[in-house]
């Protein structure tokens, strides 16, 4: 049986300071990259995400040989999957069954061509996989070209283990890098633990060497803070909250969010510890027009922002989405037009302006008599982006304890900060 969350707005006021978690993208490459260094699991690591997706890999990185089950953590996967490689012995890895259905190819190509022994258990291209020996790590070169287009996680993977081959790594991404932020965080990120790096031209060389086990703070996450910023866009009475562990010079890509959101007169101020949002009203554009290849995880977000505001979005850089946790471009049309709003794909002769890209429509403004029941796909981040319609009046979300995945503490922060 679905559980179900019956959700409404008892205030009208957003006011308050959330302690915003850890960032779940830092933390899980900073796991990494200490194990990588030889310290013990999660030490010296403060303000870690607690999400379920980094505890797993905290699990992992704490088990010593057998099968390794990531369950449904698509980015513990690929980390594990470069990781293992440079392990001794033969182990299993797998996932939940969505992860079966989520490709892997691109990374075990790269991993095989740098001289890694790796099988695929199942159907070739998708999880589960057996990752052998390193013993020819490293031995076939160090120079691998691989598609950017379909993950950076794909990148981050290969570059956190490049100082452990004998002759580091030269990686040359090819075709539309999506998510760069996420690669740029994974390069920032290993050189504070002691790698050395340098791009010539589009190749990202990484010498060989180790690194040094560090103490590190993780930030706070703003994909987190992206909901947030949702309802201070909705809230009809008076918005001043604050998000703690905030910063202006981010690792994160997504914390675009402070210049995207001054179209719905949501400002952002940063401050000592986090930052203060409020909303200026204004006159709205009739279209909001938003690139997100370099940030796809709030693109839902911003889809039923402009639902609730009766803005057509024009979006495009969608090209990961269908490869998520769920398809996220199908379960948000359909979800969508429980309140009456469409999302549809544009002609090819529209793409045409702007080669190579595909654009998406969001027409309609969200209105509803009898209250929905938004189904969440087993996607943590279709709870959360259409949680803040709860503002316009009562809804329901399935399966709440999805949040877990990347926010645990999601429902009890609604709960105090808008009385739902």
């Amino acid at each position: 049986m679905t559980d179900i969350l019956q959700l409404r707005a008892e205030s009208k006021d957003l006011v308050g300071t959330v302690p915003l978690d850890g960032s779940k993208s830092i933390t899980n490459r900073a796991l990494i990259l200490l194990a990588l260094a030889g310290a013990a699991p999660g030490a010296l690591l403060e303000h870690r995400s607690t999400s379920k997706d980094s505890e797993t890999l905290l699990r992992l990185l704490a088990q010593e040989g057998g099968s390794y089950d990531a369950g449904d953590a698509g980015t513990t996967f690929r980390f594990m999957t470069a990781y293992l490689a440079t392990h001794s012995g033969t182990q299993e890895l797998t996932g939940s069954a969505r992860m079966r259905e989520r490709p892997i190819g691109p990374l075990v190509t790269a991993l095989r061509q740098l001289g890694a022994s790796i099988d695929y258990l199942d159907n070739d291209g998708y999880p589960p996989l057996r990752i052998g020996s390193p013993e020819g790590l490293g031995a076939a070169g160090n120079t691998i070209a691989i598609d950017a287009g379909v993950s950076s996680q794909f990148l981050s993977a290969l570059l956190m283990i490049g100082p452990m081959l004998p002759e580091g790594l030269r990686l040359q991404p090819q075709g539309n890098l999506v998510s760069r932020p996420y690669l740029e965080m994974t390069l920032r990120m290993m050189a504070y633990f002691g790698a050395t790096y340098h791009w010539e031209g589009d190749t990202i060389v990484v010498a060989p060497g180790r690194y040094t086990a560090r103490p590190f703070r993780v930030e706070a996450d703003w994909s987190a803070a992206s909901y947030w910023y949702s309802m201070a866009a909705l809230a009809p009475g008076k918005v001043d909250l604050r998000l703690q562990g905030l910063f202006e010079n981010s690792l994160q890509g997504d914390s675009i969010l402070a210049e995207m959101m001054r179209f719905f007169g949501v400002e952002t101020t940063f401050e000592a510890d986090g930052i203060r949002l409020q909303r200026h009203e204004h006159i709205l554009k009739p279209v909001f027009e938003w690139d997100f290849v370099e940030c796809p995880d709030i693109a839902q977000t911003l889809a039923v922002v402009c639902a609730a505001k009766g803005v057509n979005g024009l979006f495009t850089g969608l090209e990961t989405l269908s490869i998520k946790e769920t398809d996220r471009i199908t379960a948000l049309k359909n979800e969508l037009a429980k309140v009456g709003v469409s999302l549809s794909k544009m002609p090819a002769k529209f793409s045409r302006l702007q080669p190579g890209k595909q654009f998406f429509l969001i027409e309609g403004q969200a209105a509803w008599s009898e209250p929905p029941r938004f189904a969440t796909y087993g996607d943590h981040r279709m709870a959360m982006a259409f949680a803040p319609l709860a503002f316009l009046g009562p809804i329901a979300v399935e399966d709440p304890a999805v949040v877990r995945k990347s926010y645990p503490q999601f429902w009890e922060h609604l709960g105090a900060y808008t009385g739902t």
